[in-house]
């Protein structure tokens, strides 16, 4: 063979393991023209129906959001051409028939599926966009024998798939039910498909378990975290966040950081370095002090490194993780050692976690207010933000005293009734008569001479943040303002910069479509005319243009941290022509400063992000930046990051 017949073969092998190594980069193959209008005549037909049933006020909307949910998962295959397989235009069609007999069970009064047992596919509504999210349930085979039990919980976490999207999972569920062998209720999360179980990702497994904690009786001592691959990735981080939330931690494979996973040798720039400690996993090993954790692995899996660096992070914590080794396993979720470790994670589940207080000794690390609470304690306020910060020790049981140390932490709160006093770091305070007993929380805040305990009124003071702190959800960086509830604003007034506006109305443009696509939901969005005041008190805003253009803009302009003319943009001291420059920024909402209020931003991972891998889904501009645009011929913009900083503890730029 010549080397002109060598190179197109080369070319399409190279092509095939790309497509092969990157499942969602596989092509998906339209529905024929018949199937696809069929679809869309069954999808209209069934949204007519939900429409109906949402006007009867009788109806439950956990029961609607059972329906709907099919809508959805037929609407978004069809919307983003994610026929992957042949067989994913008869799943859809199967799909739409489900919800058809959903809705007119439902119009009955008589939805079945609530007396199924096996596997179910249920829905919730999100409280970050409004929008609706699938879970599967599974029942042991013996659940309606003894249905007033309270329920031990499996939450597994799938991993990375690249060819799922709503109608795969509705239509191959991991549970294979009813189980037989299981004496617990199975929860698989749909995570808002592949993103690593980060940000609404993150979330969707808190408000699938409160989901299932609201249908049925679970027992939430008994609650058990574990996933392989990217679920363990997912469980490695969740797990170690939420120490107290889980009778046992169970992750496989995965990874735990980001430049040992993707061999990254230069650094990132410092406003990415830092917030890398939001995520990175390896950081938290020392919560393994305060829950169970098991790991497994194959031999022969290149991400078995994740779970021995972690061991072995734990290891010189005196912190042991058992690790269970099939030593001729490659990548695969189920292998011998697979056994060995749901056994041990199943002896943490019978033992549970202890009732109230709990532990009543912790060993407990955050570099970030977002993942502050262990236990009775609460880490209020951060020294430095992202730095090691750590609450260690417990109950003395000689005196019956809490005695605790602590590192770079600025203020916290401890139950009340954990014990009579607290010795903060050698200082010995009241703690059940502080406050004269009024509050359930005693607020600590550290001086210049020691720790001081708060009284009543400034208890009530303090947690309303009149000094304007990060604290847990008012922390940054930009993406974590869609962890939350937001809606987005964009103007309907005159820009004072024509080239500006067209710039953020992209920027909104392609979050739209991004978020639509990689998480699963459509952007709210609102003009500036139409914003509430519940929007003000319950939202994050996410406003878009400027001060011309967008009312909001201009009503928040005042208190944020730059200047802002017709001609130029002046943060941290240096002016940028509007022209070719806009600002992207977080920060305490002037009307609510218990909300977030955004400047011409979305996530900041973008598709490629996605695409590439779920450890670059990690924040890009901190929390705010200026971005140099410029407008492509294709209409688009190359956005250049020319300058972008982190807020301090006091959401203040940081000393030149």
């Amino acid at each position: 063979m010549n080397r002109l017949r060598i190179a197109p073969v080369l070319f399409i092998l190279t092509f095939w393991v790309s497509l092969s190594s990157n499942p969602a980069l596989l092509l998906a193959q339209a529905p024929s023209p018949e199937d696809q209008a069929q679809l869309e005549k069954q999808l209209k037909a069934l949204q007519k129906q939900i429409s109906e049933l949402k006007q009867n006020p009788e109806i439950k909307r956990e029961l609607l959001a059972d329906v709907e949910v099919y809508a959805k998962a037929a609407e978004w295959i069809l919307r983003h051409n994610e026929f992957y397989k042949p067989q994913y235009v008869k799943d859809t069609f199967q799909v739409l028939k489900t919800g058809q007999q959903r809705a007119e069970q439902l119009k009955a009064g008589n939805p079945e599926w609530t007396e199924q047992t096996g596997t179910v596919i249920f829905g919730y509504y999100s409280k970050i966009d409004g929008s609706v999210q699938p879970y599967a349930l599974t029942f042991p085979s013996d659940y309606k024998e003894k249905s007033s039990h309270r329920w031990p919980l499996h939450v597994e976490l799938h991993g990375r798939g690249g060819k799922r999207n709503e109608v795969f999972f509705i239509a191959h569920p991991n549970g294979k039910g009813p189980r037989k062998d299981h004496d617990w209720l199975h929860l698989d999360p749909f995570g808002r498909t592949d993103n690593g179980w980060r940000w609404s990702g993150e979330v969707d497994v808190h408000e699938a378990i409160a989901d299932v904690k609201r249908r049925y009786l679970i027992d939430k001592q008994r609650i058990t975290l574990r996933g392989f691959s990217m679920g363990g990735a997912g469980t490695w981080h969740i797990g170690l966040h939420y120490p107290s939330l889980w009778s046992g931690v169970g992750p496989g494979a995965g990874f735990v950081d980001f430049y040992q996973y993707q061999n990254h040798k230069d650094k990132l720039p410092h406003y990415q370095d830092k917030t890398l400690h939001i995520y990175d996993s390896i950081d938290y090993a020392l919560n393994a002090a305060n829950v169970p954790v098991v790991t497994y692995g194959g031999g022969k899996d290149k991400q078995l490194v994740s779970s021995t660096r972690m061991v072995e992070k734990a290891k010189s914590e005196d912190i042991e993780i058992p690790l269970y080794i099939s030593p001729e396993a490659a990548h695969q979720s189920r292998m011998p050692a697979y056994q060995n470790f749901l056994a041990k994670l199943l002896e943490h589940s019978k033992t549970g976690r202890p009732g109230w207080p709990g532990k009543k000794q912790i060993r407990f690390i955050t570099y970030t207010p977002k993942f502050n609470e262990c236990e009775w304690v609460r880490i209020e306020e951060l020294d430095e933000m992202y730095e090691p910060t750590l609450v260690e020790g417990g109950v003395d049981e000689e005196s019956g005293n809490l005695i605790l140390t602590t590192e770079n932490v600025a203020a916290l709160s401890i139950a009340r009734n954990i014990a009579p006093k607290v010795e903060l770091d050698g200082n010995l305070l009241p703690l059940e008569s502080a406050a004269n007993g009024l509050l359930p929380q005693v607020y600590f805040v550290k001086g210049n001479n020691g720790w001081d305990v708060l009284k009543y009124e400034d208890s009530k003071s303090f947690i309303e943040n009149p000094n304007l702190r990060k604290r847990h959800d008012l922390q940054g960086p930009i993406d974590d303002a869609f962890t939350l509830p937001f809606v987005c604003v964009s103007g309907t007034g005159t820009p004072w910069t024509p080239q500006q506006n067209e710039w953020a109305t992209s920027v909104l443009s392609l979050f739209e479509k991004e978020f639509d696509k990689w998480l699963r939901a459509k952007v709210p969005v609102i003009k500036d005319t139409e914003v509430s005041d519940q929007d003000i008190q319950n939202k994050n805003l996410i406003l878009f243009g400027d001060p011309g253009s967008n009312a909001m803009i201009a009503k928040v302009l005042e208190d944020l941290p730059v200047e802002w003319t017709k001609e130029y943009i002046t943060v941290n001291g240096k002016k940028y022509d509007t022209q070719n420059h806009g600002v992207a920024l977080i920060y305490p909402n002037p009307l609510n400063p218990n909300r977030y209020v955004v400047i011409n931003s979305g996530h900041t991972m973008h598709e490629k992000d996605f695409l590439a891998s779920n450890s670059w889904l990690f924040p890009k501009l901190g929390d705010i930046a200026v971005i140099q645009f410029q407008k492509q011929k294709d209409g688009t913009f190359k956005n250049e990051t020319v300058w972008a900083e982190l807020f301090d503890s006091n959401w203040e730029l940081p000393a030149n």
